[in-house]
């Protein structure tokens, strides 16, 4: 495209020259991501890829779409880019395996102010990272650049993923029963969830990122902050993959553990969570601490160290223990159980009742 300039639109503010830069500069991370069923490099008007259908009677595609939210602003203020996709491409990913679907693409938006191609080579490397841990191909996306309605160091992140699952396969609400063990999957820390909230807290824009503290044990502020979020697909397939049951899954997003368990749950059913065996990380501790927050608004915005809850049969929570602790989550641990009830999720101090 070496023909291809527009005075008139870079007076406008919009440097398709640069666009090309950094489609040239991210193709060697967009190669790490490059797996059997892509057909399609980037560039092309639709990014295309053919499954492998073998062993699948009844194909069901699975898709999901998410953002980063305002902890971008973390990524803008630290001047570090690099690690923001992967938050981008877990919060899609994580949703679409809750399903029991494998995810097995992946495509990204970003918007800028100024389209500084180095900067948005970074975030897709981010991009990439992410699709690598969780096994799927960043075959597509777009960089638009918004002079005049973003500031030049502005921009945003979105995601698109599409997921496969036999229909028989496929995990809902259905499949959860009394007396299941839950089991929960610790995170990173805040993930990419309750940001605007951090941000008041912390008052973000005028705080101390780089220093470290005492109290996130020789973490920065903004290190504690800016950690990606894990993403829990290869745990997870590993577990159906080594023939556990698994009864349900639930992405501790948004809302917390109050809005995201009850979904996996049916009616008449409750969660129940010993809360001597859930996690106890620093950040969550200071963000309520430093915010005078109550304890049940924490359970209800933040992920407070599980990021993902699986239930399972109450007979085969040793055997999904070993295979997850053997897949990378050496933290995986029972944390609770399926009871009678309609509170949605409780929490005690007793063991888990069984």
């Amino acid at each position: 495209m070496e023909h291809s300039h527009s005075a008139s639109y870079a007076a406008a503010g919009v440097d398709i020259e640069a666009g090309y830069k950094g489609v040239q500069l991210m193709k060697k991370h967009v190669a790490r991501t490059m797996i059997p069923g892509v057909v399609s490099g980037i560039g092309g008007f639709g990014g295309l890829f053919a499954p492998d259908l073998s062993g699948i009677k009844e194909p069901v595609l699975v898709s999901g779409t998410d953002g980063v939210g305002t902890k971008i602003r973390l990524a803008q203020l630290l001047d570090r880019h690099n690690t923001i996709g992967i938050d981008c491409v877990a919060m899609c990913v994580n949703d679409v395996i809750c399903c029991g679907a494998k995810p097995l693409f992946f495509l990204d938006y970003i918007a800028i102010g100024k389209n500084e191609p180095e900067k948005v080579a970074d975030i897709v490397a981010g991009v990439a990272t992410g699709c690598v841990q969780a096994g799927c191909a960043l075959i597509g996306g777009e960089t638009a650049e918004h002079p005049g309605v973003m500031d030049p160091d502005d921009y945003d992140l979105a995601g698109f993923t599409v997921g496969i699952v036999d229909r028989d396969k496929i995990i809902n609400s259905d499949c959860v029963q009394e007396g299941d063990s839950l089991i929960g999957l610790t995170s990173s820390g805040v993930h990419s969830n309750g940001f605007s909230l951090v941000r008041k807290v912390f008052d973000i824009e005028h705080a101390d990122l780089t220093t470290p503290m005492d109290e996130l044990h020789g973490k920065s502020l903004g290190e504690a902050l800016l950690a990606p979020t894990k993403i829990y697909v290869k745990p997870v397939l590993a577990l159906l993959e080594g023939g556990v049951d698994l009864h349900g899954a639930s992405h501790i997003t948004g809302g917390g553990f109050y809005e995201n368990v009850p979904r996996m749950l049916p009616k008449g059913l409750e969660a129940f969570f010993n809360a001597a065996a859930l996690p106890h990380m620093p950040i969550f501790e200071l963000i309520q601490e430093r915010g005078g927050i109550p304890e049940h608004d924490m359970y209800n915005t933040f992920n407070m160290g599980v990021g993902m809850v699986l239930a399972v049969p109450q007979d085969q929570t040793e055997k999904a223990l070993s295979i997850l602790h053997d897949a990378g989550e050496p933290d995986a641990a029972m944390m609770g159980c399926v009871q009678q009830g309609d509170a949605g999720v409780s929490f005690g101090t007793a063991s888990v009742p069984v």
